[in-house]
C-alpha cells in the first residue's frame, strides 16, 4: 500500500481566522494527494438555534480544501430547514452514518465518501453522537433520529473494507467512545475523532486501529502520515 498524509482538525466552534484558512490550504498543497479532514462542531450555532443565512466558517473551509467532515452535534438541526441552513454552504461531504431520516425527510448529509489518493481508495465514513433517539420525546417533532454509532459502524465497516484500502472513522463522539469503537469494530485503520475536545500528540492505538484528535477552537492542526506498510505517525501542528 502506498503511502498518503491527512490532515485533520475538530471544534472549531466558529473560532477559524481567514489566515488559519490559508495555512491549511498551504499545508493540505504541501503534502502531494494529501487529504483534509474535519471532525465537526465547526459553526457558531447551538443545538437548537440557526443562522438563517449560512455558517460563514464553512466558506473559509472550503477555501483551505476540506475533502470531508463529520456532523457534529452543532451542525445537526431537528428540522430540515435548520439542517440545511447549517451546512449549506459546505462545497465538501458533510458525514453521518447514524442519522436517518423519519417520514420520508430530505436528508443534506450522507453515510461516506470515497477519495482516491496514489492510486489508493480511501474511504471515509462519519459517526455523530446521538441528539435524538426512538426513546426521547423529542423525537415526535424531530425530521431526523440517531442510532448508536458503534452498532451502526459494526454493522457497515465490513461492506465499506470490501472496497477501501484505507478505512477511516470520521467521528464527533468523543475520545472515550472513539476507544470503544476501535475495540469493538475491527477493520478501522484511523480514527480521525472530535467532540471532547482532546489534543493527542501522537496517536493512540486500540487494537490495529490508530486514533486521533486535534483540540479546539482552531489552535492545532493534526498531521497523520500512513506509511507504505500501514504503520501510522502523527503529530499536532500550531495552527
Amino acid at each position: 500500500m502506498l503511502g498518503v498524509t491527512i490532515f485533520h482538525t475538530n471544534d472549531f466552534h466558529n473560532k477559524l481566522r481567514p489566515e488559519q484558512a490559508a495555512r491549511l490550504g498551504e499545508l493540505k498543497r504541501s503534502a502531494e494527494g494529501s487529504i483534509l479532514l474535519d471532525s465537526g462542531d465547526a459553526i457558531w450555532a447551538g443545538n437548537i438555534f440557526f443562522r438563517p443565512g449560512g455558517e460563514r466558517v464553512l466558506k473559509l473551509m472550503n477555501q483551505a480544501g476540506y475533502d470531508a467532515m463529520a456532523m457534529g452535534n452543532r451542525e445537526f438541526h431537528f428540522l430540515q430547514t435548520g439542517l440545511r441552513r447549517k451546512i449549506g454552504w459546505a462545497k465538501f461531504p458533510v458525514l453521518c452514518a447514524n442519522i436517518r431520516p423519519i417520514d420520508n425527510a430530505d436528508m443534506p448529509v450522507r453515510a461516506d465518501v470515497t477519495l482516491e489518493r496514489k492510486d489508493l481508495k480511501v474511504v471515509v465514513f462519519g459517526l455523530t453522537v446521538p441528539m435524538i433517539t426512538e426513546r426521547m420525546l423529542s423525537r415526535r417533532v424531530s425530521a431526523y433520529v440517531f442510532d448508536d454509532p458503534i452498532e451502526t459502524a459494526a454493522g457497515i465497516v465490513p461492506q465499506l473494507r470490501k472496497r477501501a484500502d484505507l478505512l477511516i472513522a470520521l467521528t464527533h463522539i468523543g475520545l472515550n467512545r472513539d476507544r470503544e469503537l476501535a475495540s469493538a469494530v475491527p477493520g478501522i485503520d484511523l480514527i480521525v475523532g472530535g467532540h471532547t475536545h482532546a489534543a493527542l500528540e501522537r496517536p493512540e492505538t486500540v487494537g490495529k486501529t490508530a486514533i486521533v484528535q486535534a483540540g479546539w477552537f482552531a489552535h492545532r492542526v493534526g498531521r497523520v502520515e500512513i506509511e507504505p506498510g500501514g504503520d501510522v505517525r502523527g503529530e499536532l501542528l500550531k495552527l
